[in-house]
């Protein structure tokens, strides 16, 4: 079974807020189960914090198409969460996950640098497979989705602003020659969301030719993540 194959969730009838309550449930399962210096754990919290935003705009009416976002939301939430069930019983998650995992513990890797390696991988390579994804389920194709993706991109965008103020060090002069806020400024959420959105288009064009979309995704994968294994790279 190839990668689209297995990360892939089951195909439902659309999405609602109920299914992103689900998906919300099992991040904060996951909060309880991991102490607060956890790798992963960090990453789980920021997302969490995404995910709570989005459901709440959507259950207040924010959205004008709020059973394509919901959709779109879960199907991203759920590669996140297959990715953390596949390595919790000893399978291989993506590649892109990998290094999270691996230096989950690691006493020289910093909060915002595991916060960075999982917003990385998560949106360089789960973000174009849940667009495929939610066209499957929607049965519609990645432009029809474009305003939803940007909506969510968009609380991204905020989201990494606040994550940048409160886990970068300060702007003294010492810590501008801080390791960590040099490696902090070589990853573009922008320009990790641009690929995205190319590669989700590439995969949908794909979809007829299975071991092509596959060997796309693979390299996807790999490329995600040994930017991922970069990020990580010990900063003390």
């Amino acid at each position: 079974m190839n990668r689209i194959q297995q990360f892939a969730p089951p195909a439902v009838a659309g999405g609602t807020v109920a299914e992103v309550g689900l998906v919300i449930d099992r991040m904060r399962a996951y909060r309880s189960q991991w102490p607060p210096g956890d790798g992963v754990a960090v990453f789980n919290q920021v997302y969490l914090t995404v995910t709570e935003a989005i459901g709440g705009r959507i259950t207040d009416g924010s959205f004008e198409e709020p059973e394509a976002l919901s959709t779109l939301d879960a199907r991203f939430a759920e590669h996140y969460l297959r990715a953390v069930d596949t390595e919790a019983e000893g399978g291989r998650p993506p590649d892109c996950w990998r290094p999270l995992f691996a230096y989950r513990r690691h006493p020289g890797v910093r909060p915002l640098q595991f916060a960075m390696a999982g917003i990385n991988a998560h949106i360089g390579h789960d973000l174009a497979l849940a667009v495929v994804d939610t066209c499957h389920t929607l049965g519609c194709a990645p432009e029809d989705l474009e305003d939803e993706f940007e909506r969510v991109g968009d609380l991204l965008a905020m989201l990494e602003e606040e994550i940048r103020e409160e886990l970068m060090p300060g702007p003294d002069l010492l810590e501008l020659a801080d390791p960590l806020t040099h490696l902090a400024g070589v990853w573009s959420l922008e320009r990790a969301r641009e690929a995205a959105w190319a590669a989700s288009r590439v995969l949908w064009r794909l979809r007829a030719v299975p071991p092509l979309a596959e060997e796309f995704r693979a390299r996807m994968d790999a490329g995600v993540g040994l930017v991922g294994r970069f990020l990580l790279t010990p900063c003390r």
